[in-house]
């Protein structure tokens, strides 16, 4: 369909004519992207250039103007339409029925609309009271009417913009900074806001505001097709949904990658990533100029008024070979070659790192453009300068980012591409790949002091996660690149097997710690085969502390650190040669020795309630919170496990960690005890009483409390929320986990009465529960059970593997 059509089809149906303009050119799959939205502008024009015609024909002094995305000739599907109706005054009774007849043909088809009705002088008035009015005349476009006005006002408030840039853009910097503390990073967000969010489109239009005040100007490589990109799936957004939204969420991302040939939500949101990226490094090179031209505004005056005029040359003061600070930035000196000194780029990272300051982006540029790959092995002085650059802590981040916005880090470690802006769909973590292991090299440079091979530390910390870039267990494909990077670095083969191992078992002493029984001498040998030397011992315990604190607050925990501690001091003895002590040798308390004979000398159960804290590693005035410690003794009898959890559901107490085992009782003493001690926490509120914790325990083992009736009604009286649709449950067998017992895993999406459902099926299933370890990350319940026969020995391998599967069907239903 031509303009022409577009015009006549418009003109005659008025706003059905429109309507159905607009919606054949949604609907037209030939035509996306900035076509579209430059076509969906120019019908909109018409069509509001018709109804301004109708209603104030030949009329002088008053004139139609877009401003916003609409004046950029930008409108996505369910834009808002932002006009402002100008007008010198002289006829204020037309003006208003002009107002009428403009307006309520946009309500009537349902389209938002921001309007305003103002003269030249309000409306340059409001724009200095109002930066964000402000804002959108900087991009005010003439619709219809007299064209004279519109191009007056526009000349005048580009003046005043100019005029008052040194006051306006400092403004403006504190709005867009108060909007990404609210909003969070774009480049980072499972479920982003296009629009508000830290390198996005409202820092686009930020970045155009500045470049139209003359006193600085963004880099323009890739910036604009990276709006554009923005633009696009804004687009799709808009189409898949119906809505006017600008938050790309979850359950909607399929559809968007989708309409935009894409192959996934993942090649989505990678997209979306690499945008935000290059937006907010223009943002941020941006703002900083502008502090320096600022900055050099309000000091020059002076120095030449001392000076006797002249312009003063700019401070040099040396940092490194080739490398030299200037006016708070770190630039190359005048004699270095980029070309001719390959180490430079990192010996330029690591001076800027080091020194807390940003890598000016002319010399990361001049960089890239005559970098030359290093020869493999790389030279000392380039891995020392990649240490050095790793161990810098947080300025490590920002220096890193402005290498890899120029490829320089892809240039170093190609492997980098594979991770570069990967998403991790996983609510625990905060980060892509790429930066999580940027944040683990800064966490793991504060633990370089506690470690005998900090620059292995470093390394590894930078490397671990590096094989999700690849098909398969992480950790495994990352051994494999680990160590190739390693040899390439320059270090030699006892360190390279090192590197490689700590990558291997990264996730080795947490899981193993929350997972499985430590009391269990299998365990700890299974750790100390996989570690195998106390210096490996000692640095995957710095890593794993390193990389859960980097991927986010629900990843660690003193309660986690206490029992990775354990694990580690276990393993350490095994490690020097002492042999793990026997399971059934394992001593209670005293607390748990005396809840023990209180319930066999009662035959029921006997808890403890009773809230924990711990001493922070560093001073601090309040200690860390670690939920509330329950202790169970019970006499053994079947379907303790499901009671428990069962009443906790009830009184909707969150199981944090959970251990169950059976207590040897002192000498002389007849009966068998269970014992169980959790950590929980109240969902809402204060905890319940003790005692009705027992007697509702003491129900629910006798059978009188119905904890499956409680517990439905209860999920009953509450509404349905659309949310993620959560990956189904998944319970695998452990194999050589324990000689005493058969591991069940189970990893599901957590929710009260979860572990009650696990106890009563497993209690179906006639086997026994020797210990119980559940632990919760995020959304996500990974829980162990060591469970036995009639007999008291681990399940046939038939038989666990039967099990497993009905217990995996049973949380599926």
């Amino acid at each position: 369909m031509t303009s022409t059509d577009t015009h006549d089809q418009t003109e005659d149906s008025g706003p059905d004519g429109y309507a159905a303009a607009r919606l054949r050119l949604l609907t037209e799959k030939a035509r996306s992207g900035p076509p579209r939205r430059s076509a969906l502008a120019g019908l909109t024009d018409e069509w509001l250039a018709g109804l301004f015609a109708a209603g104030a024909p030949g009329t002088r002094g008053i004139s139609l103007v877009a401003v916003g995305g609409y004046g950029r000739a930008e409108l996505s599907p369910r834009s808002d339409l932002d006009l402002l109706l100008l007008h010198d005054g002289s006829a204020p009774e037309t003006v208003t029925k002009l107002a009428d007849r403009l307006w309520y043909p946009v309500w009537d088809l349902g389209l938002a609309l921001d309007h305003s009705v103002r003269t030249p002088a309000e409306a340059r008035k409001t724009a200095g009271e109002d930066l964000k009015v402000q804002l959108g005349l900087l991009d005010a476009r003439h619709v219809a009417g007299d064209l004279g006005l519109t191009t007056a006002l526009r000349t005048t408030v580009l003046a005043d913009w100019r005029n008052q840039a040194p006051k306006r853009l400092p403004a403006l910097r504190e709005l867009c900074e108060e909007r990404a503390e609210r909003m969070g990073e774009l480049q980072y967000l499972l479920e982003p806001d296009l629009k508000e969010a830290r390198g996005g489109l409202r820092d686009a239009t930020a970045l155009r505001a500045v470049a139209a005040s003359w006193l600085a100007d963004a880099p323009r490589e890739g910036l604009a097709e990276a709006r554009g990109r923005l633009l696009d799936v804004r687009d799709a957004l808009h189409l898949s949904t119906g809505r006017a939204t600008d938050r790309l969420a979850l359950q909607e991302q399929d559809q968007v990658a989708a309409e935009l040939g894409l192959l996934d939500a993942d090649a989505l949101l990678r997209q979306v990533y690499e945008a935000a990226r290059v937006i907010a490094y223009a943002g941020d090179v941006t703002w900083r100029e502008v502090g320096r031209v600022l900055r050099s505004r309000s000091v020059r005056p002076r120095l030449r008024a001392m000076l006797g005029g002249g312009k003063p040359a700019p401070e040099r003061s040396p940092l490194a070979e080739g490398v030299v600070e200037q006016d708070g930035e770190v630039v190359l000196a005048r004699a270095a070659r980029p070309d001719r000194d390959p180490v430079l780029p990192l010996r330029a990272a690591a001076a800027a790192a080091q020194a807390g300051l940003p890598l000016n982006l002319h010399a990361v540029r001049r960089m890239a453009a005559g970098a030359r790959a290093l020869p493999s092995p790389w030279p000392a002085e380039a891995r020392q300068q990649l240490l050095t650059l790793l161990g810098s802590g947080r300025p490590t981040v920002d220096v890193w980012e402005a290498m890899e916005a120029e490829g320089l880090i892809s240039l170093l470690l190609p492997d980098w591409d594979r991770v570069r802006c990967r998403p991790q769909r996983n609510a625990v973590h905060l980060w892509t790949v790429d930066r999580h292991l940027i944040e683990t090299a800064v966490r793991a440079s504060a633990f370089t002091r506690r470690v005998s091979r900090p620059d292995l530390l470093l390394i590894a910390a930078l490397l671990h996660d590096i094989g999700k870039g690849w098909p398969g267990d992480h950790s495994v494909a990352g051994e494999v690149i680990a160590r190739d990077v390693a040899v390439r670095i320059g270090f030699d083969a006892d360190d390279v097997t090192v590197v490689a191992t700590l990558v291997r078992h990264h996730l080795l002493l947490v899981e193993t710690a929350t997972r499985r029984d430590l009391d269990d001498p299998a365990t700890v040998r299974a750790v100390a085969e996989a570690v195998g030397s106390q210096s490996a011992l000692e640095l995957l315990h710095a890593l794993t502390e390193a990389d859960a604190l980097a991927t986010g607050p629900a990843a660690w925990s003193s309660w986690r650190a206490s029992l990775v501690a354990d694990l580690v001091k276990r393993v350490s003895a095994v490690l020097a040669g002492q042999a793990p002590p026997d399971l059934e040798a394992a001593t209670p308390t005293a607390q748990h020795e005396r809840l023990a004979l209180e319930a066999v000398a009662t035959g029921a159960p006997v808890l403890s309630l009773r809230a924990q804290t711990e001493p922070p590693a560093e001073p601090s005035d309040d200690p860390e919170p670690l939920g509330v410690e329950l202790i169970v003794a019970v006499p053994d009898q079947p379907g303790v496990l499901p009671a428990v959890a069962g009443v906790l559901a009830m009184h909707r107490l969150t199981v944090r960690t959970a251990e169950l085992r059976a207590l040897d009782l002192p000498d002389g003493v007849d009966g068998s005890v269970l014992l169980l001690d959790w950590r929980v926490a109240a969902e809402y509120g204060s905890l319940p009483q003790a005692a009705r914790l027992r007697a509702d325990l003491v129900r629910a083992l006798d059978g009188s409390l119905d904890i499956s009736g409680r517990l439905a009604e209860r999920d009953a009286a509450y509404p349905r929320r659309r949310g993620v649709v959560a990956p189904p449950p998944r319970v695998t067998v452990a194999p050589a986990a324990s000689r005493h017992a058969t591991v069940f895993e189970v990893r599901a999406q957590d929710a009260p009465g979860l572990l009650f459902r696990i106890g009563r099926a497993l209690e179906d299933a006639g086997v026994g529960v020797r210990s119980a370890h559940a632990s919760t990350l995020g959304a996500n319940a990974v829980d162990a059970f060591y469970v036995t026969g009639p007999e008291g020995l681990p399940l046939p391998g038939e038989e666990a593997v039967a099990v497993a599967r009905t217990l995996e069907e049973t949380l599926r239903a």
